[in-house]
């Protein structure tokens, strides 16, 4: 009997502390498990009692790259509750503030923990003095999405400027020109980002999960719609009824909750790739110029993809960005960004976002008063573990079958982990 455990402590290069176990024997995978070892932060038990005016600031806290999707995201439940119909102005700002998130992560995620992987190299800071030009790219990227950030959120981490309604500030129209100009100038850049990562050989798996994308008419949704689809399922769903679509269960091995389609018990994605797979059509031209060049193209199962499909969103959300800083410089945008007014009441909403990591559920039950009663929070990297596990054995037993040794198995394992993104300090929110 042969048996080859591979056991990586502390996988390198992503958010937050996990290991990878897994056991095959005489070619079979038996055991495979991502350890989330990551202490619970009770986030959703530190904002019961806390008024609806204080929820979204503490909630931020749980990432401090995804921090706008949070506060978005629990602004919209606030919203669903008290009946708030925010202005477009509002829901531009809020698109805006997201996708500096997306910046932020996908310019870290691409180049400084996943191209490490690709060009044998063990991390970024080799990296650095062998393509300077490169890395000083890929860090002018990421602090563009922090000035999006901070001109529209008030700060690059835990925005401020965003509250129920609307916003407590807006910048000159002479800023947003600005802003959309830088935003141009980086397209040639992230344009050879997607060729880079299109370059790199990848194991040719195919998750056999599903996915789940926020959807919408005639548009690439990340802000501005409440409906969620099952892809491979075909069920959509409102936010509001996700409990009736997604079930979390706990495993021994892990600190974060797992997640599963509630109708057919698959585990499923939820990613750039589920997004570009879901709304491929309604990508900027570029982006989709770009994601066609590259092969990207639904229905695509590989996870590995998720890189591209991240560098393909970096394109899509600069175009869509620049136009949307000047629509408002113009004017063009309906609507004043000043919050509304609204009537607090009692009642439960769900907000519904796509952070730049996947979809993210915020469930809220408010009293009169505005207080939280109830607070429930599916993080993206939380609903990704039981997919992630399913497809690190598809990679084991195919790598196995061919006979690779166990390092060969281990580094791929730590590849496909990192395509998928994690922070796994989200997952035990």
């Amino acid at each position: 009997m042969t048996k080859t455990s591979i056991q990586v402590d502390h996988i390198a290069r992503i958010e937050g502390h996990g290991n990878v176990h897994v056991v095959i024997k005489d070619g079979v995978v038996e055991t495979v498990e991502m350890n989330v070892v990551e202490p619970a932060r009770l986030f959703e038990s530190m904002v019961r009692g806390r008024s609806y005016t204080e929820v979204s600031y503490i909630s931020s806290r749980i990432c401090g790259i995804c921090s706008a999707s949070h506060v978005v995201t629990d602004l919209k439940a606030i919203e669903r509750i008290f009946g708030v119909r925010p202005t477009d102005r509002t829901r531009a700002l809020r698109e805006l503030l997201i996708y500096g998130s997306y910046l932020q992560n996908h310019a870290t995620h691409l180049f400084v923990f996943a191209a490490p992987d690709f060009v044998g190299l063990p991390s970024v800071f080799p990296l650095a003095e062998s393509d300077p030009a490169l890395l000083e790219q890929a860090l002018e990227l990421k602090a563009l999405g922090n000035e999006l950030c901070t001109k529209v959120g008030g700060r690059s981490v835990h925005p401020i400027t965003a509250v129920v309604g609307g916003f407590t500030h807006e910048i000159e129209a002479s800023e947003y020109l600005e802003l959309a100009d830088k935003m141009d100038a980086m397209v040639p850049f992230v344009l050879k980002t997607v060729d880079l990562f299109d370059s790199f050989d990848v194991p040719d798996i195919a998750t056999e999960g599903d996915m789940l994308a926020m959807v919408m008419d005639d548009y690439y949704p990340i802000e501005c719609s409440d409906t969620a689809r099952f892809l491979k399922a075909g069920i959509e769903f409102d936010a509001n009824d996700v409990d009736d679509h997604i079930e979390e269960y706990p495993v021994p091995h892990s600190g974060a909750l797992l997640a599963r389609v509630k109708d057919t018990g698959a585990p499923y994605m939820t990613a750039a790739l589920a997004r570009i797979n879901a709304s491929w059509a309604n990508l900027s031209s570029q982006a989709k110029v770009a994601a066609a060049k590259a092969g990207l193209r639904p229905p695509e199962k590989n996870p590995f993809m998720n890189n591209v499909a991240q560098a393909v969103e970096l394109v899509d959300a600069l175009d869509r960005c620049a136009g949307i800083c000047r629509a408002l410089a113009s004017g063009a945008v309906a609507g004043s960004s000043e919050p509304v007014e609204f009537e607090v009441k009692a009642g439960r909403g769900v907000g519904f976002t796509e952070a730049p990591r996947g979809a993210l559920f915020h469930d809220l039950t408010l009293d009169g008063e505005g207080k939280v009663v109830h607070a429930s929070i599916m993080t993206p990297t939380a609903q990704n573990v039981a997919n992630l596990e399913a497809d690190m054995r598809q990679l084991a037993e195919r790598l196995s079958g061919e006979g690779r040794p166990e390092d060969s198995i281990r580094l791929e394992i730590e590849k496909l982990v990192r395509a998928y993104d994690p922070c796994l300090s989200c997952s035990v929110h």
